[in-house]
């Protein structure tokens, strides 16, 4: 089926270099605005529908293209993000059978996590790794194509090495490995480069904590029972996201306009994952990649992404045989030509054994 035109992704052809070692740079030059893979049209789910997965959790979940098709799962960002009905057009309606969800807390999930008194506990990686389980059973589905971005790509790197033998094939974009050492990345280290919004960003924290976790010490402003403490927090929170995202030209950042009830919800699940260490040990993933060996699977990575530099997808790819790691010369953790060479990336495993 052919994917429309349209404005959502940059009108850019891509000059491609590969290397025999997996890696490919692609660089943009002006060109045909549909020259490129765009996403598909508009569609609707065939299926939808809420799953109780214990702990007076329920999941929101839906299903799109063919009931017969390859099975894919998309991992969404944040953690807090949500899935949006803009994420089903990343997948061939014509061949997949994709599953989308929205995690624990958030979207269309219940309960969400923007309330103070939301118990937390019960929501870590361990729990969504099984949450993911459940619901693949729930569909009857044997294997599928996991596909993830950002958080995302966390999440099913650990579900892949918890689950290999679930999994036909990878695709990873904007790529983490929940490390600790991201996290002091973007919450301190990228104050070298934005000094002034780093300023603001720490400014609304107690002047008694700013020299330590700062995840941490936001998690405890967004659980303020005064919701003016935590709006204001929300609010310098994502202000802070919306700076280190990308170093890219014309980037247009979006998380500080956006509505407030999100805005609560993902800046809570952010610093709850952020300050456990995305309840996983350091370098857990990394330490962990020889079982994912034999399934294929494309990381993609933005140059201008300087909130989380390519050195982890860098490092996952050397210890991944058989992975292709795809470096976008005109994306940051989002924008340029980072949708479409994701969308090729997934239209690549259509007949994914």
């Amino acid at each position: 089926m052919p994917r429309q035109c349209n404005g959502d992704w940059p009108g850019r052809l891509q000059i491609r270099f590969e290397s025999a070692s997996g890696i490919r740079v692609t660089r943009p030059v002006m060109g045909d605005a549909c020259a490129m893979a765009q996403r598909y049209p508009e569609v609707e789910p065939y299926e939808s529908g809420m799953l109780p997965v214990g702990d007076d959790h329920e999941l929101y979940w839906e299903t799109v293209g063919q009931p017969d098709g390859v099975p894919a799962l998309l991992l969404h960002g944040g953690p807090g993000q949500g899935c949006t009905p803009g994420m089903r057009r990343s997948f061939d309606p014509e061949a997949y059978r994709a599953v989308l969800f929205d995690q624990r807390g958030c979207g269309r999930s219940r309960p969400l996590a923007s309330d103070p008194d939301a118990d937390l506990s019960t929501n870590t990686t361990a729990h969504l790794v099984e949450d993911i389980e459940r619901l693949r059973e729930h569909l009857g589905i044997d294997r599928w194509v996991a596909v993830g971005g950002s958080w995302g790509v966390t999440l099913a790197l650990v579900y892949a090495q918890a689950h290999p033998d679930r999994v036909r094939a990878i695709v990873l974009a904007g790529v983490t490995a929940g490390t600790r050492r991201e996290v002091e990345w973007i919450t301190r280290d990228m104050g070298r480069v934005f000094p002034r919004e780093w300023e603001q960003f720490v400014a609304a924290v107690p002047a008694g904590e700013r020299s330590g976790d700062l995840a941490a010490a936001y998690a405890r402003l967004l659980a303020s029972p005064d919701p003016q403490v935590r709006a204001r927090a929300a609010s310098r929170w994502c202000a802070w996201e919306d700076a280190h995202m990308s170093l890219a030209p014309g980037w247009r950042p979006g998380l500080a306009d956006a509505d407030p009830g999100f805005a609560m919800v993902f800046a809570r699940l952010v610093t709850h994952y952020w300050s456990h260490g995305c309840f996983l040990a350091e370098d857990q993933i990394l330490g962990a990649m020889d079982r994912l060996a034999g399934i294929p699977a494309v990381l993609i990575h933005g140059r201008y992404d300087v909130s989380s530099p390519l050195e982890t997808a860098w490092w996952l790819h050397r210890a991944w045989p058989g992975s292709r790691l795809v470096v976008i010369d005109d994306a940051g953790h989002g924008g340029g030509s980072l949708g479409t060479e994701t969308i090729a990336a997934i239209d690549s495993f259509r007949t994914a054994p």
